[in-house]
């Protein structure tokens, strides 16, 4: 027997994993939404496929960035209500689709065993190639691979039930962003500014913009995405293509 899919994402989850590339990444795209569900009390976990050492803007030792961007995407977390941050430890800027990374990824689901997971999207944005990153497209493809079907099927990957004892787990509901098939937008605008806090947090990279210019650049950014959607004059807002997984 089938049932219908949900037409709409469920108004609120218990707990939440959002798998990125790099640090950063969560916090341009969707920090004000997290904040959102942090403040419903929903629990949010991040898990960062890289530790960004192919960042950055100055002559820091590469040995350093890795470890600099892990501390400031703790502390972005913190502004939005986040405490539990896990770094996978990957290349940044060489991420393949392989099984090793899927199986990365399904542990970390099966640990959390989030209702929703929220990640980039496999898809490139023709109309916003700097969306779509190689790494980024990668940890959304494999992210939902692990989804679907690995995290789920006790038969994949054994070793995770038989060496870990994490037991097969599947997610409802993945949020894809910077698709280019959005179709739900979160208004963000009473959150907007740990949004903007969370992005300061990220100085390596956005310390070189000239005061304010970040927030003007994101939050016209916001306003577009909240215009598009057809709120209010003034809203800012985050969009994201919802996937039903169950």
């Amino acid at each position: 027997m089938t049932f219908p899919l949900p037409t709409q994402p469920a108004e609120h989850v218990d707990r939440v994993l959002c798998v990125l590339a790099h640090p950063d990444d969560v916090d341009f795209g969707s920090a004000g939404t997290v904040a959102t569900w942090t403040a419903a009390g929903t629990e949010v976990t991040y898990c960062i496929v890289t530790d960004g050492d192919a960042g950055g803007f100055d002559e820091t030792p590469r040995e350093q960035m890795g470890p600099l961007r892990q501390a400031e995407q703790r502390a972005a977390a913190k502004e939005v209500g986040v405490t539990d941050v896990r770094f996978l430890g990957y290349p940044d800027g060489r991420l393949e689709l392989t099984l090793d990374l899927r199986r990365d990824i399904s542990r970390v689901i099966r640990q959390v065993r989030p209702q929703r997971v929220l990640t980039s999207s496999p898809e490139r944005f023709w109309e916003r190639i700097g969306a779509s990153h190689p790494d980024h497209m990668t940890v959304g493809e494999s992210t939902l691979r692990a989804v679907y079907p690995d995290a789920r099927n006790p038969f994949a990957f054994p070793e995770l039930l038989a060496d870990e004892g994490l037991e097969a787990w599947t997610v409802s509901e993945v949020w894809l962003g910077a698709s280019p098939r959005a179709d739900h937008a979160v208004d963000v605008t009473e959150v907007v500014e740990q949004k903007f806090a969370a992005l300061s947090s990220h100085i390596s990279q956005v310390g070189h913009w000239p005061q304010g210019q970040l927030q003007e650049f994101v939050g016209g950014w916001m306003r577009q995405t909240a215009q598009r959607f057809g709120l209010p004059e003034g809203r800012f807002a985050e969009a994201f293509h919802v996937v039903h997984t169950a």
